[in-house]
């Protein structure tokens, strides 16, 4: 893994047509028809994902239209995802358009529609109890 002092870009005039996968951070501003894994990813707002994302910490404003699995999600007021989206601990700014169903780490196989977003309420509800898991609503 590394040691966060390297970081790829893909600028908004590149479209990249297949999986990319990274050991360290990227940042997207063009357009990504494939799936995504790398360490930590920072979505720009003018672009596109249509794939799946698979990283420790995103951080997104972009579109996303695909499955999102993140220990650490920042849905950033700009960004529209479709797609299910699975977090250790997520940020929502007002204004996010989230079309899927929520559901933490670890629970996806087990919850699904109204399943997954009572478990997501009731994770904030038990933090508390599970400081690992939360999810809270950004102003």
């Amino acid at each position: 893994m590394a040691n966060g002092s390297t970081f790829s870009v893909i600028g908004p005039d590149v479209t990249i047509r297949g999986n990319i996968e990274a050991t360290v951070d990227l940042h997207v501003d063009g357009q990504v028809i494939g799936d995504i894994a790398c360490a930590s990813l920072v979505q720009g707002e003018g672009s596109r994902v249509e794939g799946e994302i698979k990283a420790e910490t995103a951080r997104l404003s972009g579109h996303v239209t695909g499955r999102i699995e993140a220990r650490n999600l920042v849905v950033l007021k700009s960004a529209r995802i479709e797609g299910d989206v699975s977090y250790e601990t997520l940020t929502i700014e007002q204004g996010a358009t989230v079309d899927g169903r929520f559901a933490p780490l670890g629970k996806r196989g087990n919850a699904g529609g109204a399943q997954a977003q009572a478990q997501a309420a009731r994770v904030v509800a038990d933090s508390d109890q599970d400081a690992q898991r939360k999810m809270t609503l950004a102003a």
